[in-house]
């Protein structure tokens, strides 16, 4: 949760109906609960204008504890929030992206672009001026670096009605500074990956118990982005919905075929994450012994689903050589089975398993 000391003198500036704080001048400042974008809005809100909270969801990012951090630095900062979705747009740009991947699946560069062209939908619903992020020049290598900084607010449509506090006075002047609503006085020169300026800054302004930085999007693991070019190949990327998406977040994956791929939980918790997607999938739970539960993905054989059975075994509590029980589901009909686990040294283990090629 991100504090703010003494918010009850911010809560005197916040907004009423109808009314702005300069002259009609109001900003929409995007806020994704860290440090940054709270120190953007609170510069700004310090200069004496209007500023309204933005948050966008992704299916990536959707987590009701992350929305509540950020409510709360927002109510903290004296500042209304909205909240638009703009997931089934996100999964189209991860399918087809413009301006490529990061080093995994990450499509950094367009999803700024989708989440900043939302913000100024939201701006000219609203009837502000500009749009505020957090953005440090040089902070992230794919999206904040000036080249990529400057596509994104062309290709947003807000051009210099973009503004990014804390880096500003490093990059041309936007419309605030043009117009006189700013002064560069007021903004900043930040720039790299160190955060040691903006934890200075945030004493200043009185922001408190702030989180550190994160480790960012699922799409830049690369595990994952294994797991999703798997996707892409097998599913095809047309075919692939949210849920086709989230479920690689969890449990061991292998790939035993063409046809069939098998996901296999770790432990209670992604077992129950994977009984959520059990609908069009087959299951395997053990029935003799203590063990995972598995899915398989796909139009497996009768023999390749034997084999994924025989795979599910082997992280079964099991004795050597001594058959395991398992019960396969599906669409609610299910058949017991007895295979012996494959040995743990079966060398199509390595070849079968979903990661990064070293």
């Amino acid at each position: 949760m991100i504090l703010v000391e003494g918010c009850e003198d911010w809560m005197k500036n916040m907004r009423t109906e109808g009314e702005t704080e300069r002259g009609g001048v109001r900003a929409i400042a995007l806020l994704s609960g860290g440090l940054d974008s709270t120190l953007a809005a609170a510069i700004v809100k310090r200069a004496g204008i209007d500023v309204i909270g933005l948050t966008v969801r992704f299916f990536v990012n959707a987590d009701p504890e992350r929305e509540a951090k950020i409510a709360s630095g927002a109510s903290a900062l004296g500042i209304p929030l909205r909240t638009i979705d703009l997931s089934q747009e996100q999964l189209e740009v991860i399918k087809h992206p413009h301006h490529g991947y990061g080093t995994a699946v990450n499509p950094c560069v367009d999803c700024r672009i989708l989440m900043l062209n939302g913000a100024r939908r939201v701006m000219e619903e609203e009837g502000a001026q500009f749009v505020i992020t957090g953005e440090v020049l040089g902070q992230r290598p794919m999206s904040q670096h000036r080249r990529a900084m400057d596509v994104a607010a062309v290709e947003s449509g807000l051009g210099d009605r973009l503004l990014r506090p804390l880096s500003a006075n490093l990059l041309p002047d936007a419309l605030p500074v043009k117009e006189g609503w700013i002064t560069r006085a007021n903004l900043f020169s930040i720039s790299g990956r160190s955060r040691q300026e903006q934890m200075a800054l945030a004493k200043e302004l009185g922001i408190a118990d702030y989180p550190q930085s994160a480790g960012g999007c699922i799409l830049t693991d690369k595990v994952y982005g294994a797991r999703l070019r798997d996707a892409f190949a097998h599913v095809g990327r047309e075919a692939m919905g949210i849920d086709e998406f989230m479920i690689l977040r969890h449990g061991r994956q292998f790939r035993i075929s063409k046809r069939a791929k098998v996901f296999i939980g770790r432990d209670e918790k992604e077992n129950a994450a994977l009984a959520e997607y059990m609908s069009g999938r087959h299951g395997i739970e053990p029935l003799s012994v203590p063990g995972p539960l598995a899915l398989v993905e796909g139009d497996p054989s009768e023999e390749e689903l034997m084999l994924a059975a025989r795979l599910v075994a082997r992280y079964c509590d099991h004795q050597d050589g001594v058959p395991v029980e398992l019960a396969v589901t599906r669409d609610r009909m299910t058949r017991k089975i007895e295979v012996l686990p494959l040995p743990s040294d079966d060398p199509r283990l390595p070849a079968w398993r979903i990661e990064p090629r070293r």
